[in-house]
């Protein structure tokens, strides 16, 4: 049984589900027994995505060893909740001590079965042992946190005759859960939780910044309530250090909660226990915009949140609306402009949401011309500019206000050519400026704090290659690199940590891959609170254009169309705005559900606010 999803946007599936079970009618992709002995491995099954719930078949009398573990594998890809019908495959020791929650490994395809079975197909003896192998394409932890993961997957799987039953089964199953590629995006969906970035507030507003954290759930079992308690039982570790819960230690669901669901006014009650129930109003509201930013990436038409302590207590209630004054987040700002150099290297810039193709210079000293350009950023407020000037060699940040001056440049490489200099710079909600220093003598990444002053060298002691594209998550948490080692030029998204004492030097760590199957990344830009849209290519495979995950997961749904010669790419974290390119003709600009237009033939490096 499985499904292949393949693509692009974050998938946001409606809430009618409809319910089958096998066995009353044996429906295409269910579970079934074998009806043979032979060995074969239990394949992942096209694509079938029918929304319809598929629980598995349990043992039949006097099934063969084989058939066990067939059986067995194949309910592990149901959509059985607490995989009872996977533990009747199983002997009663070993199904009390199976903890099938702790991990899933996705293989490429379904497990290959290799056995010990004697020759001629005898079963005489009571004891097998069978072997699943595959090659790993990611693994689940028990925090439901997604890393792609790479080699071959060997795991014994043992198997007893009860002297007492003549009944074969498993009593050393597997660790955890073990499934096809397919069959893991069938049962699985990728979901956002928030959090807010450890003491950071947006410059702008001074509201808290959310933090996007992708955890993967089973789409077909109570979804909405799994999230709610991944949510409460805090962020993924690789997250934890730069990020925190506004509930209160030990919050928890009240006990036997489960089936969460929007009644007919799309309102959400949330029972609490009385550890989430003892807080103030700002901090309940905190907690209801945590929860109302998690749900609706499965309920889009959720619109408000009413949290309640023991004995129905309402603690607060809030809606989409006032969620929006609690917090800062990324995809709910809309930019007013895109940015672009025309053909004189000056900056320009036409309304985001428009079509027109008639750009204006900016206000201030970098829309003059007085100075060329190389590339810019512009900060999220849209009141300040950085920009690189011709020769990749110096930054300089002035204000987007008539009649501003320019100054003098704040960092200067000594590379010797304009690759081998500054990279585009990039900006963050709090008003910091990050750029990085390609020169191979001395590569280097600063941080200007504000975008003013001196430049701050932040260590990056675990990155495996040399920097060549710089771009800062709007929560100032996370950064998206680009970095080369030897011929390849690989994504990787690295956390952003302070030193807990003043003046104490930021640094990179933690570096994972976000794109692993891309070993030329040439150009890329965060295109939501956790995806980016990448121009690359596979080993031997031409450029192409795709939307990744920051934790190297798949997406589900279309790529951006193709365009060639891609040179630069332009995106907001606010996915009503058209993606951009810069090509070989010029920049052009792709429109919701529409193809590619062109927006100017001179024009170089787009950039949306960030």
């Amino acid at each position: 049984m499985g499904a292949d999803r393949e693509g692009g946007a974050r998938r946001r599936p409606g809430r009618a589900v409809a319910y089958a079970v096998c066995g009353a009618v044996l429906l295409a992709g269910c579970a079934s027994m074998p009806d043979s002995g032979d060995l074969r491995d239990v394949e992942s099954t096209p694509r079938q995505d029918t929304g319809v719930r598929v629980f598995a078949m349990p043992p039949a009398e006097n099934a063969s060893s084989i058939e066990i573990m067939q059986g067995f594998l194949e309910a592990l890809t149901s959509d059985d909740p607490n995989y009872d019908t996977a533990r009747k495959y199983l002997t009663p020791e070993a199904a009390r001590a199976w903890r099938p929650q702790l991990s899933t490994t996705v293989l490429a395809n379904g497990p290959g079965i290799e056995g010990d079975r004697p020759e001629g197909g005898r079963e005489d003896d009571d004891s097998h042992t069978f072997v699943l192998t595959g090659s790993r394409v990611a693994a689940v932890d028990a925090q439901q946190a997604y890393a792609p993961v790479a080699g071959s997957y060997r795991e014994s799987v043992h198997l007893t005759k009860s002297a007492k039953s003549g009944q074969w089964r498993i009593d050393a199953p597997p660790e955890g859960v073990v499934m096809g590629k397919s069959d893991f995006q069938r049962n699985y969906t990728s979901v956002n939780k928030y959090y807010f970035a450890s003491g950071t507030r947006a410059e702008a507003t001074g509201q808290p910044v959310t933090v996007a954290d992708p955890v993967f759930v089973r789409s077909k079992v109570d979804a909405m309530t799994q999230m709610v308690r991944s949510l409460l039982d805090g962020p993924t570790n690789w997250l934890r250090p730069v990020v925190r819960s506004s509930f209160p230690t030990g919050t928890a669901l009240q006990k036997g909660v489960s089936g969460l669901t929007p009644d007919d006014r799309n309102r959400l009650t949330v029972p609490l226990n009385g550890r989430g129930s003892r807080v103030g109003p700002v901090k309940c509201a905190e907690m209801a915009t945590q929860l109302l930013y998690t749900l609706r990436n499965l309920t889009p038409t959720l619109e408000s949140v009413e949290l309640q302590g023991p004995g129905g207590h309402r603690s607060c209630s809030l809606t989409q609306e006032r969620a929006e004054s609690v917090a800062w987040e990324a995809s709910a700002q809309r930019p007013e402009y895109l940015y672009f150099l025309d053909g004189r290297h000056r900056l320009v810039r036409l309304p985001s949401g428009g079509t027109g193709t008639g750009a204006a210079a900016v206000p201030g000293a970098l829309g003059t011309g007085d100075e060329e350009l190389r590339s810019v950023a512009v900060s999220r407020d849209e009141h300040t500019v950085a920009g690189i000037g011709d020769d990749g060699r110096s930054l300089y940040v002035a204000s987007l206000a008539s009649g501003g001056s320019l100054g003098n440049a704040l960092v200067t490489s000594q590379g010797a050519t304009g690759d081998q200099r500054l990279t585009t710079p990039s900006w963050d909600a709090r008003g910091d400026l990050w750029v990085a220093d390609r020169d191979p003598r001395r590569p280097r990444l600063y941080v200007l704090r504000k975008g003013a002053g001196k430049p701050v060298e932040v260590a990056v002691p675990d990155l495996p290659g040399d920097i060549q594209g710089v771009r800062v998550a709007a929560d100032g948490v996370r950064i998206a690199l680009v970095v080369q080692k030897g011929g390849t030029q690989s994504l990787l998204i690295g956390r952003i940590e302070y030193g807990d004492k003043p003046g104490e030097e930021p640094a990179v760590v933690a570096p994972r891959p976000a794109a692993p199957d891309l070993e030329q990344v040439g150009a890329m830009s965060w295109a939501g609170d956790s995806r980016l849209v990448v121009v690359g290519s596979e080993q031997g495979g031409v450029h192409q254009m795709r939307y990744v995950e920051v934790d190297g997961s798949a997406l589900d749904g279309p790529a951006p169309s193709a365009v060639t010669g891609v040179k630069a790419i332009a995106a907001s974290e606010d996915e009503r705005v058209p993606l951009v390119a810069y090509q070989e003709d010029g920049i052009v600009r792709l429109p919701s559900g529409g193809q590619w237009q062109k927006v100017d033939k001179d024009g170089t490096a787009p950039v949306y606010p960030g």
